[in-house]
């Protein structure tokens, strides 16, 4: 097949749809396929034609349409089995629904003041507009990472799920498997001077979103003082050392900063703590189970539906107490290599080639 992929920014080691894209584009490559990536900043990839579409960096709103009418233009006279976008572009057969609805992701991030950005900023006005076109498309195939995304499609843009496919994320299995991590486990945490005590990890970058303060809480409500929590990820630190002060818990909290070598982090640690007010997927939760590691998250995190037989899944994001229960009935290493063995049997199912292979058979299925 001759695909097209559309991302804005095609990158390895990056986040979210930058992440999938970069996998997609590398799997359908050794599935055989044509692949051509649309770009505003774009690195070289193996056996892909990679063109760099020149558009401001400046002013998101103004940047983001931009993109979208400099993708329309250069698809014009080309000839595509199937046009898949990672961006927020209006001319595309497949749109990878990453981030989930845009609405959603604000109300449930920010509660009363995500409303009021939504009103008052150009960027969400800009993105939000953009997403109600891209939803009005009659032919559109809307992919969604988790049947939570697909519903919040479904519900606030009144699109049949006939065209809300939901196939999830994929991961490099090779990369995060236990096996192929060496000495990490013990030489990171030599490291970080730490020896027996258990260690959570919470890994992602704009800590508020993901949690980072309910993780704080429940470490409080540990029954074992010496549980550890690492944070990996973008952020300031700064405001954080000091509610993990205030606590009484800084000498317990590690920050880690952003790791290019996050599969070394997850060998050295026990368990993933991910209490995201929002996650569309949540893609360190099929990495951490890749690694072996168990998991607790909650239904606001579009992996949980993965992790009801081989996780930990709170109702509600905001209940440290329940996460603390969770962590306290993995406090010994054998409970958590139980539950971790089998988030590790449903990490290898979903490998990126399993994931890219779903998508082929969307492809085939395209009419125009």
């Amino acid at each position: 097949m001759r695909v097209a992929i559309v991302i804005e920014r095609f990158e390895p080691g990056r986040g979210g749809g930058e992440h999938v894209a970069w996998n997609v584009a590398r799997e359908l490559v050794h599935a055989g396929d044509d692949v051509h990536v649309l770009c505003r900043v774009g690195q070289s990839a193996p056996g892909t034609n990679v063109v760099r579409l020149p558009t401001p960096k400046f002013w998101q709103p103004l940047r983001v349409r931009i993109f979208a009418r400099n993708v329309r233009h250069a698809l014009a006279g080309e000839r595509f089995d199937a046009v898949h976008s990672f961006s927020r572009t209006l001319d595309q057969d497949v749109f990878h629904v990453g981030g989930g609805s845009h609405a959603d992701y604000m109300q449930k991030t920010y509660g009363s003041s995500g409303r009021a950005w939504r009103v008052l900023s150009p960027r969400h006005q800009t993105l939000l507009s953009l997403e109600r076109r891209i939803f009005s498309n009659p032919k559109l195939i809307a992919q969604c990472v988790s049947g939570m995304v697909q519903r919040e499609i479904a519900d606030r843009y009144d699109v049949p799920r006939s065209r809300l496919p939901v196939i999830h994320c994929g991961v490099e299995v090779a990369r995060f498997a236990p096996e192929n991590q060496g000495d990490a486990h013990e030489r990171i945490r030599t490291e970080l001077g730490v020896g027996s005590e258990a260690v959570w990890l919470l890994a992602g970058s704009g800590w508020r979103r993901k949690g980072l303060d309910i993780a704080m809480e429940a470490l409080t409500r540990v029954a074992d003082a010496n549980t550890q929590l690492w944070v990996a990820g973008k952020d300031n630190p700064k405001p954080w050392r000091t509610i993990a002060a205030k606590l009484g818990i800084d000498d317990r909290v590690v920050f880690l900063g952003e790791r290019r070598d996050i599969e070394k982090i997850y060998a050295a640690a026990d368990g993933l703590l991910l209490p995201s007010r929002y996650d569309a997927f949540g893609l360190v939760c099929l990495e951490a189970a890749a690694a072996g590691l168990p998991v607790i998250t909650n239904r606001s995190v579009g992996a949980s539906e993965l992790f009801k037989e081989c996780g930990i899944v709170i109702e509600h994001a905001d209940d440290d107490a329940a996460y603390a229960t969770a962590m306290n009935s993995l406090s010994t290493s054998t409970a958590r290599k139980n539950l971790g063995t089998k988030a590790l049997a449903m990490a290898r199912e979903h490998d990126w080639s399993e994931h890219v292979a779903k998508l082929r058979t969307l492809y085939a299925g395209i009419q125009r």
